[in-house]
């Protein structure tokens, strides 16, 4: 074990761990075991590096145009800078995520998260520069590892970030499952199912019908995510504490922003107000509702599924996946699960927008110190969102059945006397209804007892294609 200090006090940290005593105390301080999202970390890395690379333009810049002046400012050696460029990219890759202690639900703004990937760095660029763990007289955390930056500059940017990685992932995610749906959209457009609205059998459609209205749902599900990028690629890094930029030279305020964007390849941009990007975090409320109408309609469509598949409809017409063993006591059960996930999922999603709703009205003044929270909630709602596609995808979609042969028990649904109200009227309509419901009876039979069509007319009327189009004309109900 080795000692560090700080002005607290001591603490004994493990020989060979990359965290040092700001870590710990974290660790110590905030005793939960919710994990902190390896991409926001990864983005951590990132954001460091870019702020690395800036520094070394500034000092040439420095040099280029006052190769004489001496200032008061000092300078970190080229060969810390190049172990600090190599260790931040350590773990922009994912690298020694083992030593990120700190949990997801933390106190102090996301100062914890900042430190603890500092002294992750500082340790790894000083082993670079052959030097143990723990000793920082090369390398250190705060005047070294955390050059003109600061947690709240940092930490924000590296999320939006992570954010926008995993929301590219999404959009792509929306745009298959859609891709898919147009499939069984267009493989069942002709295939004949009763309507339903409050539960109970309204009027003949189809198949393809239902699947073009999911489809039309992740249309505008596509659309909004692809809005996202807009919302979160305005980033405050170079404001420092609170915006205004102070203890940060100017120089590197302008040039660190265009860097991480090169460094990401991503439309990042500098806010035009980095006062109001740190202070004010309505933008992940914004986007987070997205997300959350994303799951409404994940949750609203297996809804639906689940119901038509289940054992409560009689005709079973449409059948999902079995996918596993659904009892331990029960033979033979098989449960929807897909659906039952998607739906956990998607309560999971409601409940992480309050969180971020509520607690992105807590920012007090200058600074969020909820922010670390918010970010967790927002990154799970995207990643429980892709889950969700790509289950539903795979595991209900590629493989889901629907029987071709529901015609005939449309003819005796009282809900395809609808088709005829054209022709006879609401009233006359309801008669025949009644006749099929209280005998049991086809709507053929039905006529045929009421005399109110010809059997020719009503066959007509019942084609599959006419009850299937859009509305009449008035060259379909002339004598």
């Amino acid at each position: 074990m080795r000692v560090e200090k700080d002005f607290l006090g001591e603490l004994r940290i493990p020989d060979d761990a990359l965290y040092g005593i700001h870590s710990m105390r974290a660790k110590n301080n905030f005793p939960d075991s919710t994990d902190f999202h390896i991409e926001w970390y990864q983005a951590v890395g990132t954001v460091k590096q870019a702020c690395y690379f800036t520094y070394q333009k500034f000092i040439a810049a420095k040099e280029t145009k006052f190769p004489d002046t001496k200032f008061l400012l000092p300078e970190v050696e080229n060969e810390v800078l190049e172990a600090l460029i190599e260790a931040a990219g350590n773990v922009s890759e994912g690298k020694h995520f083992e030593h990120f202690i700190v949990p997801a639900i933390q106190g102090g703004a996301g100062t914890s998260i900042n430190l603890n990937v500092n002294e992750i760095v500082a340790n790894l660029a000083s082993q670079k520069l052959c030097r143990t763990p723990g000793d920082y007289t090369k390398v250190d955390p705060f005047e070294d590892a955390n050059l003109f930056q600061s947690t709240n500059d940092v930490i924000p940017t590296a999320l939006k970030v992570a954010a926008i990685r995993l929301l590219e992932e999404l959009e792509g995610s929306i745009n298959s499952l859609r891709f898919e749906l147009e499939q069984k959209e267009l493989a069942f457009r002709s295939v004949p199912r009763i309507a339903y609205t409050q539960m109970q059998e309204a009027v003949p459609s189809s198949y393809g019908a239902l699947f073009s209205a999911y489809n039309e749902a992740l249309s505008r599900d596509w659309w909004r995510v692809s809005k996202c990028f807009e919302r979160l690629k305005v980033v405050n890094l170079g404001g420092g504490a609170v915006g205004t930029g102070i203890s940060i030279p100017r120089f590197f305020i302008m040039e660190v922003v265009p860097e991480l964007q090169r460094l990401t390849n991503l439309p990042i941009s500098r806010s035009e107000n980095l006062s109001d990007t740190t202070s004010n975090l309505d933008t992940y409320v914004e986007v987070h509702a997205i997300l959350k109408s994303h799951a409404v309609n994940l949750e609203k469509m297996v809804n639906d599924l689940r119901l038509l598949s289940s054992d409560l409809s009689v005709f079973n017409e449409l059948q999902l996946p079995k996918k596993q063993v659904g009892s331990s006591i029960m033979p033979g059960k098989v449960n929807p699960v897909i659906p039952e996930f998607v739906i956990a999922a998607a309560h999971r999603i409601y409940a992480n927008d309050q969180i971020v709703t509520s607690l992105s009205a807590q920012g007090c003044l200058d600074l969020n110190a909820n922010l670390p929270l918010i970010g967790h909630a927002l990154l799970e709602s995207i990643k429980l969102l892709l889950a969700c596609n790509q289950t539903v995808l795979n595991n209900i979609f590629r493989e889901l059945t629907v029987s071709a042969d529901g015609i005939e028990r449309m003819h005796r649904s009282p809900s395809i006397t609808t088709a005829l109200s054209p022709y006879i009227g609401y009233h006359e309509a309801a008669r025949v209804a009644g006749v099929m419901k209280e005998k049991h009876v086809d709507i053929f039979t039905a006529n045929k007892e009421l005399k109110l069509l010809s059997e020719l007319r009503l066959e007509e009327i019942l084609r599959l294609d006419n009850l299937l189009k859009l509305g009449f004309t008035l060259n379909d109900i002339a004598d």
